[in-house]
C-alpha cells in the first residue's frame, strides 16, 4: 500500500504527465486558427462588411501576438493562477460575441466587437506561455521537440474543434462561437493544476529517447486520421452516428500518449526519486563565509553541468550520480590549487532563464523578434480571409479548408521541431 501511494506522488510529479497534459490543453488552446469558421457567422449575423471583418482579423491577431502581459503573469503568479487568467479571458471574449450574434445581448459597436475578439484571443496566450515554460524546465535537452510539437497541437486545434463541432450537428452555426468559449476554458481549468515545473528534470533519460519516438509516432497518426475523415467528409454523405464514432476515435488517440507516465510510473523498476537527487538542492550559508566563495563554487557546479561528457547523461541514475560528484570534487580541488581559472559570467547563457532587459540587448532576441514580424504575416492573412475565399469559389462549407491548414501547419512544426534539435546537435 505505501509503494501504491509512493508511485501514485510519483504519477504526479511526473515530468512526462506534465507534458502530455499540455499537449491537451493546447488541442484547444488555438481558437484564432477558426477564425475562418466564425467570421461568415459573425459577417452574415451583424451585416459586417468585408472592411469591418478585416478589423476583426487584425484585432485577433493582436490579441494573439501581445503576449507580454501573459508572460509577466506568469512570472509573478503561479503558473494556474495565470491559467486561470487567460481561461476567464477566452470565456469573456468570446462568449459575448457569442451573445451578440445570437442576439441574445445588444450588439455592441464595432471598436466594442474588436476589443472582445482581442479579449478572447488574448487569452491563448496564457495557455501557450505556461505550457512552454513548464515543459521547456522540465525539458531542458528537449528544447527543439517539446516546443515543435507543444505548438504544433496548437496549429491543430483548429481541425480538433472542428470535427467536434461536426458531432454536435447543430443547425445553428453560432454553436461554434459557443464551444470556442466554453471547450477551451472547461479543459484549461481542468489541467490547470497539473501543468507546472516538476522536481528532478534536469537530466536526460535513457528512457526519453523511446518516449519521444512514441509521441511522434502518434501526432503523425493523429494528422493522418484527421486528413482521412476530413476526406470522407466531403466526399461521402456520412450519418451522425458514424461522425460521433469518428469523433470519439479521434479524442482516443488524443488520450493515447498519457501510456508514458502511466508505464513510467506504475510499471518502471527505476526509481524516479533517484533522479531527483540529482538537481542541486539550495545551499545553506555558513555562518562567516565570504560572498566570494559561494559565486566560486556556483561557477563550479554550472561547469559541471556544462562540461561533463555527454555519455554521462545515459548512464544509470546512480552510477551518474557518483561520475558527477567525482567530476565536481575534481574541479573544487583544481579551482582550490590554482590549477583552473573560474570564468564569472556575465548573464545567462542560452537555454537558461532570461529578464526582459537581458534579453533586449541579445542579437538572438532581436532576429527572432523580425524573423516572426515580417515572416507570419502571410499565413495569418490567409487564416483570416479564409472563410471569404472559400465563399468566393463556391464552396459553402469552410471547415474543410480550416482543417486542411491546421493539419499541414500541425506538421510543419513538428517537423521543424524535430529538425532543429537534429541541427543544433
Amino acid at each position: 500500500m505505501a509503494e501504491c501511494g509512493s508511485r501514485l506522488r510519483g504519477f504526479l510529479r511526473n515530468r512526462w504527465l506534465v507534458f502530455v497534459a499540455a499537449m491537451w490543453m493546447q488541442s484547444c488552446a488555438g481558437v484564432g486558427y477558426l477564425f475562418g469558421s466564425l467570421s461568415p457567422v459573425i459577417k452574415d449575423s451583424l451585416g459586417y462588411s468585408q472592411r469591418q471583418l478585416a478589423a476583426l482579423g487584425v484585432a485577433k491577431d493582436l490579441g494573439d501576438s501581445v503576449g507580454f502581459l501573459a508572460g509577466t503573469l506568469c512570472a509573478v503568479l503561479p503558473l494556474w493562477a495565470a491559467l486561470l487568467v487567460g481561461a476567464a479571458q477566452n470565456l469573456l471574449g468570446y462568449g459575448w460575441v457569442w451573445l451578440a450574434v445570437t442576439r441574445r445581448a445588444p450588439v455592441p459597436p464595432l471598436w466594442a466587437m474588436c476589443i472582445l475578439i482581442f479579449i478572447g484571443n488574448n487569452g491563448e496566450t496564457y495557455f501557450n506561455t505556461a505550457a512552454l515554460v513548464s515543459c521547456v524546465q522540465n525539458f531542458p535537452k528537449n528544447r527543439g521537440p517539446i516546443v515543435g510539437i507543444l505548438k504544433g497541437f496548437a496549429g491543430l486545434s483548429g481541425a480538433i474543434l472542428t470535427q467536434i463541432y461536426a458531432m454536435v450537428h447543430s443547425p445553428d452555426h453560432a454553436a461554434l462561437i459557443f464551444m470556442v468559449a466554453v471547450g477551451p476554458t472547461m479543459v484549461v481549468i481542468a489541467l490547470m493544476f497539473i501543468v507546472r515545473p516538476v522536481g528532478g528534470h534536469r537530466q536526460v533519460r535513457p528512457s526519453d529517447g523511446t518516449s519521444f519516438t512514441f509521441v511522434y509516432s502518434v501526432c503523425l497518426l493523429l494528422a493522418a486520421y484527421l486528413m482521412g475523415v476530413m476526406i470522407v467528409e466531403d466526399l461521402v454523405d456520412l450519418s451522425h452516428s458514424v461522425i460521433v464514432l469518428l469523433t470519439i476515435i479521434l479524442i482516443i488517440l488524443l488520450l493515447v500518449p498519457i501510456v508514458i507516465p502511466v508505464l513510467l510510473s506504475f510499471f518502471s523498476d527505476s526509481d524516479e526519486s533517484i533522479y531527483e537527487l540529482l538537481l542541486p538542492s539550495p545551499r545553506k550559508e555558513e555562518a562567516g563565509a565570504s560572498t566570494s566563495v559561494d559565486e566560486q563554487n556556483e561557477v563550479i557546479l554550472s561547469e559541471v553541468e556544462d562540461e561533463k561528457p555527454k555519455e554521462v547523461d545515459l548512464l544509470p541514475a546512480s552510477e551518474r550520480q557518483k561520475r558527477i560528484a567525482e567530476l565536481q570534487a575534481k574541479l573544487f580541488q583544481a579551482a582550490a590549487v590554482g590549477a583552473v581559472r573560474v570564468k564569472r559570467r556575465r548573464g545567462p547563457r542560452r537555454g537558461e532563464d532570461f529578464t526582459l532587459m537581458q534579453a533586449l540587448i541579445k542579437a538572438d532576441f532581436w532576429l527572432l523578434f523580425f524573423s516572426l514580424l515580417l515572416g507570419s504575416g502571410s499565413g495569418l492573412t490567409v487564416i483570416d480571409n479564409l472563410g471569404q475565399m472559400s465563399q468566393s469559389l463556391g464552396y459553402d462549407e469552410t471547415h474543410i479548408f480550416v482543417s486542411m491548414i491546421s493539419i499541414w501547419n500541425f506538421l510543419g512544426r513538428i517537423g521543424g521541431g524535430y529538425f532543429s534539435e537534429i541541427i543544433v546537435k
